[in-house]
């Protein structure tokens, strides 16, 4: 299959299904799906955003929940409406019988969408409509396990084999949506030009109150305080892990093993499984952060 995906590339004439290619890609590893995404990536790439407020979100989960709360303005029944997936397409994700984009076009504005691609495979359209775009970047050891543990329950994703073969194949950029030093160095840089709001993951877990009042302000939204606590409490992984609409546990088994992992597992900062699979001092993931321009709080 990647065969016949990398000879249907060969003969695309779109620059970015091109660069979905590269080594800067996101495809060099087979497909989550075997039709998956050669097939529909053209879709994706070339598709043209009608002009409306559409927000995008790279990262977790949890932007996703704490965005779709502020729009419905708290409103729990709202907020349960459907799931994640129904709630936020995937853009460059495909179920059977249904494409992401289409759900999205079915959508009443504002839309909001997922995706994890990196900055230089978006959607010219995206960036031509002016979306609003919300980025959660996490650092490099604890967006690894995190990812290590998320394939293991992911029947759909490629075997990620140990921890120790995952880590080298992390800093490769050998995984889905490529290197974690090229993604979020290419969104911090965009930022500068583009109307994103960068968070971080260690910020929103310490201070949640005051990362969830920046995306109210980025989307221009005012809320009551009562809303606001509202909002806290439901967002958090607590609450989310027992929300079926957001803890993915509406996937068969075969898809989605929560026997394996749960989906929301632990939510903290400062894993240190890593530190007792290597040596101290010879854990892998320090050689890049280098070229990195922004700097990540260590627990």
């Amino acid at each position: 299959h990647t065969q016949q995906a990398n000879e249907h590339l060969s003969y695309g004439t779109n620059p970015l299904l091109r660069k979905a290619a590269s080594p800067k890609g996101i495809f060099k590893i087979p497909s989550v799906f075997n039709k998956l995404p050669f097939l529909f990536l053209d879709n994706c790439l070339c598709t043209k955003l009608r002009k409306y407020k559409i927000l995008i979100f790279l990262g977790t989960t949890w932007i996703q929940e704490i965005v779709d709360m502020i729009q419905h303005d708290g409103d729990i029944e709202k907020y349960k409406r459907a799931t994640t997936y129904l709630q936020h397409p995937f853009i460059e994700w495909v179920l059977p019988g249904s494409l992401s984009l289409e759900l999205a076009e079915a959508m009443p504005s504002p839309r909001t969408l997922k995706t994890h691609l990196p900055v230089h495979l978006v959607p010219p359209s995206f960036w031509e409509q002016n979306c609003k775009i919300i980025y959660v970047a996490r650092n490099a050891k604890d967006n690894l396990v995190s990812y290590y543990h998320f394939h293991r329950m992911n029947k759909i994703m490629p075997d990620p084999g140990t921890l120790e073969e995952f880590v080298e194949k992390f800093m490769a950029g050998q995984v889905l949506w490529g290197c974690w030093y090229d993604h979020v160095q290419g969104w911090w840089e965009a930022k500068e030009n583009h109307y994103i709001l960068c968070l971080f993951y260690k910020d929103m877990k310490e201070h949640p109150k005051h990362d969830i009042q920046n995306v109210l302000h980025f989307l221009e939204k005012n809320v009551e305080n009562e809303v606001l606590d509202k909002i806290i409490q439901h967002t958090t992984l607590e609450i989310m892990k027992d929300n079926p609409m957001a803890n993915y546990t509406f996937q068969p088994p075969a898809a989605i093993d929560h026997s394996i992992s749960p989906f929301m597992r632990k939510g903290v900062c400062g894993s240190v499984i890593i530190d007792r699979v290597f040596p101290s001092g010879k854990v892998p993931l320090g050689r890049h952060t280098a070229s990195l321009t922004l700097l990540f709080q260590t627990p």
